[in-house]
């Protein structure tokens, strides 16, 4: 990494302090209450563009823009079809303003892969230690397993989706976020 200038390096600062504060926060926030609030994701997306225009001027609002394209935009049609929820959609959103395009898209790459593999290892240790049945009572849709015979299909409620969710995506979010800007941070200033 080539020696930061004294506003470079003010900026690299401030961007891991905010982007590590804001993933911690919303990883917390996930694990203790499954809900990633809006006075969280909102200030820090309004932040960002400060950040962005601040630091990096009219390239940094437009990388912020695609990034926030690419983030917010992705996951809001995956909880349009009932994919995901709708804290993750603000918490990428958020984030994404900071991150820019190139790390956004990364960072959504690695954290459902963080995803998939940690919802793995949960899934293999309840099968282990609370058997197949109760795994499978636990992790599957109430609505669709309490219907009888000839009775119609119970719409599932937020609150049935998020109870039944091995794990919340703040933290493969947070952990893919510094896995990221630990790879890239000797290709600093990003923009």
């Amino acid at each position: 990494m080539p020696e930061l200038t004294t506003p470079q390096l003010v900026q690299l600062i401030v961007f891991v302090l905010c982007v590590g504060a804001y993933t911690i926060a919303a990883a917390v926030w996930d694990i203790r209450v499954k809900k990633i609030p809006n006075k969280l994701t909102l200030p820090v997306f309004g932040l960002g563009l400060v950040y962005q225009i601040g630091f990096n001027g009219l390239a940094g609002l437009g990388d912020a823009g695609l990034g926030f394209l690419l983030g917010f935009g992705l996951l809001f049609l995956l909880w349009m079809i009932g994919s995901g929820g709708g804290g993750d959609v603000k918490l990428i959103g958020g984030l994404s303003v900071w991150l820019g395009w190139k790390m956004t898209g990364f960072v959504l790459l690695g954290s459902t892969g963080l995803a998939a593999l940690g919802t793995f290892f949960i899934l293999i240790y309840s099968m282990m230690f609370k058997g197949v049945f109760k795994t499978k009572d636990k992790f599957t849709s109430s609505a669709a397993r309490d219907v009888k015979k000839g009775e119609k299909l119970k719409k599932e409620t937020i609150k049935d989706r998020v109870a039944r969710r091995p794990m919340g995506f703040a933290v493969p979010v947070a952990l893919a976020t510094w896995l990221v800007i630990v790879w890239q941070l000797p290709k600093f200033p990003w923009v």
